[in-house]
């Protein structure tokens, strides 16, 4: 196999980083060329993404790469879901992206089930209502300012509006349509019930290409570059989780189940097929579209970002922490005296979160915790006794019982998150790589361009190039611990019920 080289601009919604895959003798090395922060900036009241600091990163990143002068293969964009870029005829920005944070999907979500239920958009799309989507983004964007969609004339989630960019060809590809809620997995197709439920017209969503599409060469001012003369842009998995999964080093003999550990925790199967299922809707399972139009049949729970709320109020009252500290205040704690059940409506709302933790102890007569090695050790436990319970309602919604358990990404280095997750579930857990996104990206290109065989080859290559960490389960949480958890589950659904 000749050495072949990708570039890889991973985008996530703190920071950004452009990154060097070298593919040698069955080998992935990562050079990291370039990183940057992903800035928001304030605009007539709401949180947008600053898009003109973003490309102007990027396209700096790209040529910092370019001046090493190696033949450079392909290029691709990933991103987080659900924001997008409106376009007007000549495919400019409109105005800076809006961030799915500002919270006016909670008002548009109740406008919008007006008219769809929850189950009628759920059977359409196979994805768990969230009032950051897309969908629900849209309708508040539309009401704020009906002027603003008359305008437009295309709309790009962001990853895609990047690979435009790049090649000035403007498609959507279908990991981030899906994550849209306008999307159809079982069609391929968007929804035509949720653009008319929306009144988009047809011509404002972008025509959709799988996973692993060439859209030619780049554009004329990244020609320039001798070393980009002859890169092709490609549609890998525009989702960054997507592009991790597809990276998860699975053997295909091997019932297994990933959870991608970062400020949230997606637990779930591959599948070919969806389940869109009333008994998935009301677990709050969804289906995102991977590679090669898999399924991600996964569970979005809660994940590191409730240590990064602690910490940020830590740091309020001059108290720093970095990650691996905290993590290690939480193993020389030792057991937990306190647990929580990270599915409680609080801890999904802006606020105190150490506060939000103290009061869920206080109301279940359980020891508040008080210094920092024990709440992040009772947020590291309750997050483990999650990952168990979303275990078993998988296994029961799939009807297949998993075998190993493989984390990847930003948080697959917590050890002891590793460990308690083995314990709670029962299961062997393989832990990395760590840059699964940027991973999936480049071996995806490498799919594309006929670099390697089979999906299935590329999983092989994360397995050689890099080394996990495995976790075996032991006997760290009694059967005691587990019942009081699920009673947490048990009487958050009894006020719902009363609700």
């Amino acid at each position: 196999m000749n050495t072949t080289y990708y570039l890889a601009c991973d985008v996530g919604a703190e920071n950004g980083r452009i990154v060097l895959g070298t593919l040698a003798k069955g080998q992935l090395t990562l050079d990291e060329i370039h990183s940057f922060e992903n800035k928001t900036q304030e605009i007539n009241g709401y949180l947008c993404w600053d898009l003109a600091s973003l490309e102007k990163e990027i396209f700096a990143g790209i040529a910092k790469a370019a001046d090493l002068n190696l033949p450079i293969s392909g290029l691709s964009a990933d991103s987080w879901g659900v924001d997008y870029v409106l376009l007007d005829g000549d495919d400019r920005p409109l105005q800076s992206p809006s961030c799915g944070a500002n919270g006016g999907g909670e008002a548009a979500s109740v406008r919008l089930l007006k008219k769809l239920s929850p189950a009628a958009i759920y059977a359409e799309t196979g994805i768990a209502l969230m009032p950051l989507h897309s969908l629900f983004q849209i309708e508040a964007e539309q009401s704020a300012d009906p002027a603003l969609f008359r305008r437009a004339t295309r709309l790009l989630p962001i990853a895609d509006y990047l690979n435009t960019r790049f090649s000035g060809v403007a498609a959507c590809e279908e990991s981030l349509a899906s994550m849209t809620q306008l999307y159809n997995p079982q069609t391929h197709s968007w929804s035509p019930q949720l653009m008319e439920a929306l009144d988009l017209p047809e011509s404002l969503l972008p025509p959709l290409v799988p996973g692993g599409t060439a859209f030619g060469p780049v554009i004329d001012d990244l020609r320039k570059y001798p070393a980009l003369f002859n890169t092709r842009v490609i549609a890998t998995c525009s989702h960054d989780r997507a592009a991790a999964i597809a990276a998860v080093p699975a053997r295909a003999e091997q019932r297994w189940a990933f959870f991608h550990s970062d400020t949230r925790s997606q637990f779930g199967v591959e599948r070919q097929e969806p389940i869109i299922s009333c008994h998935a809707r009301e677990s709050g399972f969804t289906n995102e579209v991977g590679l090669g139009g898999s399924i991600r049949f996964l569970k979005n729970n809660l994940g590191l970002g409730l240590v990064q709320g602690c910490r940020r109020g830590w740091a309020a009252t001059g108290e720093n922490y970095s990650d691996e500290e905290l993590t290690r205040l939480a193993e020389q704690n030792g057991p937990a005296r306190a647990h929580f059940s990270p599915e409680d409506p609080r801890f999904h709302e802006p606020g105190d979160m150490l506060e939000k933790i103290a009061s869920f102890c206080r109301e279940t007569d359980q020891p508040v915790p008080a210094t920092p090695g024990e709440v992040v050790r009772v947020i590291l436990e309750s997050l483990a006794l999650g990952h168990g319970e979303t275990l078993r309602q998988l296994e029961a919604l799939t009807g297949q019982e998993i075998e190993v358990l493989h984390v990847v990404g930003r948080g697959s280095v917590n050890d002891l998150l590793n460990q308690l997750t083995a314990d709670t579930t029962g299961l062997p857990v393989i832990a990395g790589p760590e840059d699964a996104a940027a991973i999936g990206n480049i071996l995806i290109q490498a799919l594309t361009l006929w670099h390697l065989k089979s999906p299935e080859h590329l999983r092989s290559i994360v397995s050689s190039s890099f080394s996990p960490r495995i976790f075996k389960p032991g006997y760290g949480f009694a059967k005691a611990i587990r019942d009081k958890f699920r009673a947490f589950g048990e009487r958050l659904g009894a006020v719902e019920a009363a609700a």
